[in-house]
């Protein structure tokens, strides 16, 4: 956007270029062409001296400023187009991912920090997962993971209400029963590879529930717990749920509902992280004095969301 930007100004400026260049030269010719005709009027002869020397600067100028403009032109276009060139390459298309690997296609079609977490995305160049596995939670970014466990608490009876970015208060999933006026619960989702779920995040997750007069929440996570964390939900009525025990649910599915859960999963570009703030897929950066690359929303600089991008194993 801003580089569009200051193409377009440049633009501008050439063509304010070409159009004054252009005025002042037929100005000049016209101011030297005039004389010729005035000059055979020996009463006119002093006024076709006097219009030469202006004639003769404005087509000077004139000339110059069209010649300025060619200079800046041949510059300007290849300057554009290798941006443009650039920031084809930037961009990964549906198949081809931050490491230049082949990213099989989703069946069907070619905010808060801590809810985001760099993930590596070693399956790419693997086909879509065909039946459930700690795999298929480390290929999806965070905001297919809520989804997933959306799902999975529809298909258990409840009426699911979701927010899809923002800030959330701490609660990405909102639980209702028809039998209750009101959410009967609600459900924390941490999609974290590698690092544990402590005694802090479930601590701060038992004040929202409080703070909502509920007795009842579910704190999902594709990692783990520490003993402090299992604890602490044991004993304050939160079901905490860790990777393998979400897999171990998921497998008391029907084989209909584990595949429509991995649909689910598998939707969209479903490697490529959501902005929290904005809603959308963020867009690979590379930093501008080097480094490695990172995960930038596209609505930068109004949107600074920014996250790193780890290295594929």
């Amino acid at each position: 956007m801003p580089r569009s930007k200051t193409r377009k100004q440049k633009k501008s400026g050439l063509d304010e270029l070409l159009e004054k260049g252009a005025s002042l030269t037929a100005l000049g010719i016209g101011l030297l062409v005039v004389p010729l005709f005035l000059g055979v009027s020996p009463m006119l002869k002093p006024l076709a001296g006097a219009l030469r020397v202006p004639g003769w600067m404005a087509l000077g100028i004139g000339l110059v400023l069209l010649g300025i403009r060619l200079l800046l032109k041949s510059k300007v276009e290849p300057a554009a187009s290798l941006t443009d060139s650039a920031a084809r390459r930037q961009e990964p298309t549906d198949r081809q991912s931050a490491f230049g690997q082949a990213i099989p296609p989703a069946p069907g079609g070619s905010a808060a920090e801590d809810r985001r977490e760099p993930f590596s995305r070693a399956v790419s160049a693997r086909r879509l997962a065909t039946q459930w596995s700690p795999a298929v939670f480390a290929a999806i970014e965070w905001r297919r993971f809520e989804a997933v466990c959306e799902t999975l608490f529809a298909q258990a009876g409840f009426a699911t209400r979701a927010q899809s970015h923002g800030a959330d208060g701490g609660v990405d999933i909102w639980l209702h029963s028809a039998n209750a006026e009101g959410p009967v619960a609600v459900v924390q989702c941490k999609h974290w590879n590698g690092k544990a779920v402590t005694v802090k995040e479930i601590r701060e997750f038992y004040g929202v529930m409080a703070s909502h007069q509920l007795n009842r929440g579910t704190y999902a996570t594709t990692s783990t717990y520490t003993a402090d964390a299992q604890k602490f939900a044991k004993d304050n009525g939160i079901n905490a749920l860790d990777g393998t025990a979400l897999l171990s649910l998921i497998a008391k599915r029907t084989p209909e509902q584990q595949q429509a859960l991995l649909d689910v999963a598998h939707e969209g570009e479903y490697w490529r992280p959501t902005c929290a703030s904005c809603g959308i897929k963020l867009v690979e950066r590379t930093p501008a004095k080097g480094g490695a690359g990172f995960w930038g929303c596209s609505n930068y600089p109004r949107c600074k969301t920014r996250m790193q991008m780890a290295v594929a194993a």
